[in-house]
This record gives structure tokens, sequence and C-alpha cells, in this order.
């Protein structure tokens, strides 16, 4: 069965080893199995006919049915067009052709009856089609209606016929052939509970639909089964991990306690009391923490964090806390040493530019236990550093950090595997999340601190400047500082850097006497570091700037952020760097500043970040505009090797497959069962690296 769809694609009729080779580097198609998974991406109505009275604007596409009149040669040389003119009982109308003329010619016969399917464009009160398709129908008028799939394809595929057309026709010998090979992968209970397409009746359907309905069936199956086999494999993952990995049982609560009584300098969220209870029943059940932990900037992350890194040293175990960059982990160290000071806590900081000598003596003293927590950046993970007891390990802005690189810290330790804490301020989808970190346990902090205010964010066009610089000088009369931030336009950092620098005189000129601060890329570290550290002393009121800001330092006198040419930003990055204001008692204002001409995605990413504050919500919309892999960048994208289905918009059929999965795996963990037999040859038949168990194999 497996080896019917291992077929090499060139043994296809029609194929042969040329096309062979292009399917396999244009679109990444060698065997029957990955053809007949290359589906369609869209579908062309051509099930009904219009009549040429009916056509108007709306319509993004019109089957028409009539009579060829009229043909006629118009212009000369680069002007020359073939006219046509269409008639059926309700009128008459244009079709035009600037390129293949001799060819249509040839095909066009006066007086001949012939289905026409094209775009149709209105000149003044009247309608044309340029470059239709055409077609001959059978005796019948209504021969060939149907739903056409389009494929995507390539310039050197089309070359060789390859074309949308010539993909369908390859699809259809292959149907053919494959039917009978096609297995179910789904258990009855399951097809019944859910109404789902037998698989080979979707893969069919899915290809050449027979309406809308039996379309609409063969997507929903196809997706369901694609989802329900990737929180399968997660759902599996996770049940393995907590009956594998026991977790080092850390009990003690007495350090917490003390920190909570005497140097708590201000009242917990609920969401973060609700975050430490979870995270405390975790630590203790001796099954291995692995909690995702999603809060939006500014909501207290760190600090149940650190509650959590007390219920370990107060255990006899260490803690370790590793963030992106050297800026960042800078922050926490200096933020967590002064706390744990106050309670007797020892804790020590590690990054690239930590000295040598300095490093002997932080590894000896991290190996006899007597450090209690290390920060740092990637520099944990090295081999020589080794702990004497580590009992939770807390990452800081997942995803810059792959899984190797997480799983790396397990290994810190000898025989015990440490809790596992990862803390994202980059709200991800539920839906993402479920199939990103379905492996995990999410807590979500969906609150922010008591006495912060909502930030204000308003849009300004280019023309209203004035108006911005002359608030921007009332917040500085009142001692606030404002940050300006330049966009970064990848392709020319020279174009950058003198958008920046005339941004910066610019700033200069209308702020004369106020001291500024000026960071980019192009700074050397420590200059960059010397500009931010004046910035943070408030010995400057200004912060010129590229992203570089985007993720890091907390400045809580920083009250006002000006985004210079916003519709440049993804929505995502709009949302971290309004998140470097509002950190104080003050209000905070975010301005996004564009010029007049918007495109429509530029429009929707301002106006959402004007109506919410709420990360979720503009996770959500941003996921929609970008799509997955774009948000998780290049290191998860192996997790989204989707054929069909679309996180973005395919939420509920998510949800639905998870539910599906998790029942199945309560009843069934090891797939014993006789109905669950289907379950188990797919996943057989997978090969064990595969992250998609839902492909045909």
């Amino acid at each position: 069965m497996a080896s019917f769809f291992e077929t090499k694609i060139e043994f296809l009729k029609g194929v042969g080893p040329q096309k062979a080779a292009l399917l396999n580097t244009e679109l990444n198609i060698f065997t029957y199995g990955d053809l007949i998974q290359h589906y369609p991406f869209r579908y062309e109505d051509r099930s009904k006919i219009y009549r040429i009275s009916e056509i108007n604007e709306d319509i993004p596409n019109i089957q028409l049915y009539g009579e060829v009149r009229h043909i006629e040669l118009v212009g000369s040389g680069l002007k020359k067009r073939l006219v046509v003119q269409l008639a059926d009982s309700s009128g008459t109308i244009e079709l035009v052709w600037f390129k293949g003329i001799n060819w249509v010619v040839k095909k066009l016969k006066p007086g001949t009856a012939y289905l026409v399917f094209g775009k149709p464009v209105r000149y003044g009160s009247k309608y044309n089609i340029a470059h239709p398709e055409i077609d001959i129908p059978g005796n019948q008028q209504t021969g060939g209606l149907h739903y056409q799939p389009i494929y995507s394809t390539t310039e050197k595929l089309k070359r060789r016929l390859l074309d949308s057309k010539g993909i369908a026709m390859l699809q259809e010998a292959l149907l053919k052939l494959a039917f009978a090979h096609i297995p179910e992968t789904l258990p009855l209970p399951i097809m019944n509970g859910y109404k789902l397409l037998p698989k080979k009746d979707a893969v069919v359907q899915i290809h050449f639909p027979s309406d809308s309905v039996q379309l609409q069936a063969a997507q929903f199956r196809l997706k369901f089964e694609e989802f329900f086999y990737i929180q399968l494999r997660l759902l599996k993952l996770r049940l393995t991990r907590i009956e594998k990995y026991k977790g080092i049982v850390l009990t003690n609560t007495q350090l917490i306690k003390d920190f909570y009584h005497d140097h708590l300098p201000f009242t917990l969220t609920d969401a973060q009391k609700r975050v430490i209870k979870e995270a405390y029943h975790d630590m203790r059940s001796g099954k291995q923490m692995n909690r995702l932990l999603q809060g939006d900037v500014g909501s207290g992350k760190t600090m149940v964090a650190f509650i959590c890194m007390l219920q370990a040293v107060g255990s006899q175990a260490q803690a370790a806390l590793m963030a992106p960059t050297e800026i960042l982990a800078d922050q926490h160290f200096q933020g967590l040493k002064a706390y744990a000071e106050k309670i007797g806590i020892r804790i020590a900081k590690l990054t690239g530019s930590t000295k040598k000598k300095d490093r002997r003596i932080l590894h000896e003293k991290l190996q006899s236990g007597e450090t209690n927590i290390l920060v740092g950046t990637h520099a944990l993970l090295e081999d020589e550093v080794q702990f004497h007891k580590l009992g939770l390990a807390v990452v800081d802005e997942q995803h810059r950090f792959g899984v190797a690189q997480r799983a790396k810290l397990w290994q810190k330790t000898d025989n015990i595997y440490p809790h596992v804490l990862v803390m994202t301020a980059t709200p991800i989808p539920r839906t993402l999340a479920m199939t990103l970190y379905g492996d995990l346990d999410v807590s979500v902090i969906d609150e922010l601190p008591s006495g912060r205010k909502p930030i204000k964010t308003v849009h300004f066009f280019d023309s209203a400047r004035l108006r911005l610089f002359g608030f921007l000088k009332e917040q500085i009369a009142l001692g606030r500082q404002v940050y300006i931030v330049y966009p970064l336009i990848e392709e020319s950092e020279k174009l950058d850097y003198n958008n920046l620098m005339e941004g910066y005189e610019s700033i200069s000129r209308a702020f004369p006497g106020v001291p500024i601060s000026i960071v980019h890329g192009k700074m050397k570290p420590e200059d960059k570091d010397f500009e931010m550290q004046r910035f943070v002393r408030n010995e400057t009121k200004i912060m010129v700037a590229t992203t570089v800001i985007e993720v890091g330092v907390n400045v809580p006198n920083a009250s006002v952020m000006v985004v210079e040419n916003a519709e440049r930003f993804g929505l995502a990055q709009l949302h971290q760097l309004r998140g470097r204001v509002g950190r104080g008692a003050d209000q905070s204002y975010c301005f996004l500043t564009t010029g007049y001409k918007l495109s429509k995605e530029g429009r929707l990413r301002i106006n959402t970040l004007v109506q919410t504050n709420n990360g979720f919500e503009i996770a959500d919309i941003d996921l929609k505009l970008r799509g997955p892999g774009e948000i998780t960048g290049t290191q998860q994208s192996g997790v989204l090797d989707l054929l069909i289905a679309d996180l973005g918009k395919d939420g509920d059929i998510l949800q639905q497959a998870r539910q599906a999965a998790q029942a199945l795996l309560a009843v069934d963990p090891e797939l014993n069962n006789a109905e669950n037999a289907p379950v188990r040859r797919q996943i057989d038949a997978q090969k064990k690296t595969a992250i998609n168990w839902s492909r045909i194999s």
C-alpha cells in the first residue's frame, strides 16, 4: 500500500524524466504521494452560465455561452488587437486579444457557439473581456460545467505545458490509478462523530469537486485530518514526557512566604497568582513541568518567574534564566539582584562578554551549589556550564530559541530533569500556540498590574507634525521622556541610515536645547549601551532610534512613543514598540505617523492598534495578515508543514481535531483498540522524523 504512493513521478503517463526533473526542483514533487497532495489553492466556479445582460462589476469571473458574430483586427504595430463580437439572446459583448492573435484567429469560426470564461471590465457603458478562455462545448449547451481547480505552478513549468490545466490533467490521470490505493486513516467513531467524508472521496472532491457542498466537505475532512494528526503527535509527546521524565520534587515555599510578607513591592494581580499556583502544583507533582507563560509586555512575567525560582531555591535546588540578548539578560539580572539580596540568595550573571577568569570562579560556585540563580544568554548552553542541582530553567522570549536549545538545558544536571518555564511577550494566537507548543501546558497573564493606565494610541498624518511636536514639548516640560523610532528597511542600510540622520537633524532643530540620544544598528555595542544608559538615567530626554529598542530596556519615565512611517512595520512589531512605554504610573501615548498613501493592509494594521491594547486580538489579526511562518520565524517552520489547513482561518477545525485526539488518547493511549487500527497504521507508515503524520505515504 505504501509503495504505490512512493512511486517516482516520472512513471506517471504524460510526465517522463525531463518534466519529472522540473517538478522535483520547482514544486518539490518527487512521488505520486507528493503530486496527489499538491492541492488546488482556489477554484473557478464554472458551474453556471450567465446571460450577457447579467454582467456586472461585482462578478470577478464570468462564464458565457454565445455565438461568435464578428471578428476584426483593429490598429497596427504594437497597438494591434483582435476584437470579437459574442452574442447570446440577451445581448452582445466584445472579447479582446492583444497577444497570441494569430493562434486565436485560427481557433475561432463565425457562426459557431463557444463557452467563454474571463473577467468582465467596464468601459463607459459597455463591458469587454480581455484574453478570455474559449472552449467548444459538447453537443449540449451545459457540457463541461464544473468547479475548475487552480494549482500553483511556475514560469519554467508553464513553458513545458505544466500550467494549472496541465497539472489538472496529471491529477486526473493519477486519481484513476490511485483511488483503490487510498487508505482510510481515521477511526469510524471519529468519522461518524464529525460527519467526515471517507478519505478516498475527499481526495477526489478536493481536486475535482462535483459542487460547492462536496468541495466544503472535502476541505473540512482533509483539514480536520491534518490537524488531528499534528495534535495527536504533540499530545502523545506530552504523555510520553509525563510518563518518562520524572521531575524533581520541589515543595518548600518558605522563601516565597518570606518574600511575600516582607519584600514584595506591590500586590500581585489575580492572573499572576493563578499562574504561580499552576506552576507550584507542577513543580511538586514529581512530573517534569513544561509550561509556556504568555503575557503582554509589562504584565509581570519576570516576577512570576522569580517567585517560581524561590520555590526551587527553597527546596535546595538551583534556577537559571536564559534571555536572548545581553541587554535583556542584564536587565533581568539587575532587576532580580535587588530582590535576591534582600532574602539572602546568591545570584550570578553569565554572558558572552563575561571575562575568562570570572567564568572559572562562576563555574566552580555553580557546581558546588553556592550560586542559587544564574541569569544569562546563550552562554548558559555551553558544555562547561554545569549545575550542582538545576531545579528550574526559565527561558525568556522562547521564539528566539529553537527546541534543541531548550532541550540542552535538561542536560545540565546528572540524573534529574529540571522543570521548564518558557516565557514570551509576543502574544501567540491560540491556534498557533496549540500547534507550536501543543506539548506544553499554557498559562496566560491576561491583566496588567493595577495602577497601569492603558496606552493611548493615535494615528497622525505627516501634515500634522507641528501639532505632534507641540505635544512632545509639553510632555518633556512635565519631565517625561520620548522615544522616536524610524523603520529599518533592510534592503538598504544606507537609506535607513540617511532616514535616521535626517530625522535626527530635524528633531534637533525642532527641540533646541533638549539633550537627545541616538541608537542604530551600525553603532558599536559599547556606544549603543552608553547612549541607552544616558537615556535610562534621564540625562537625555529624547531617544531617536531604529527598532533596536523593540525588545529591551525598561524606562518607566518614558511615556511617549512616536513611530515614524508606521505603515512599514508589522503589527506585532508595532505592538512590541508600543510596549516600551506605559511602564510607569503616568498616562502614556503612542503616536503612529504615516503618509496619506496607505495600503488596505497598512490601514488595517494602524486601525487595529488605535482600537485595542489587547495583544491576543492583535496577534489574531497579525496571523490572518501574515500567516504563521513569518510570525514564528524559521526555527519552528517544520511544525507548520501544512498541506491544506490554515492556522489563520481554520481555528474552529483545529479546536475540534484537538478534542478528538484528546478523547481518543484518554481512552486508548497506546492505540491498541481494534477501531483505532487505521490510526496506528497511518503512524507506522510515516517516517519516524515526520512532523505531519497526516500525509499520504
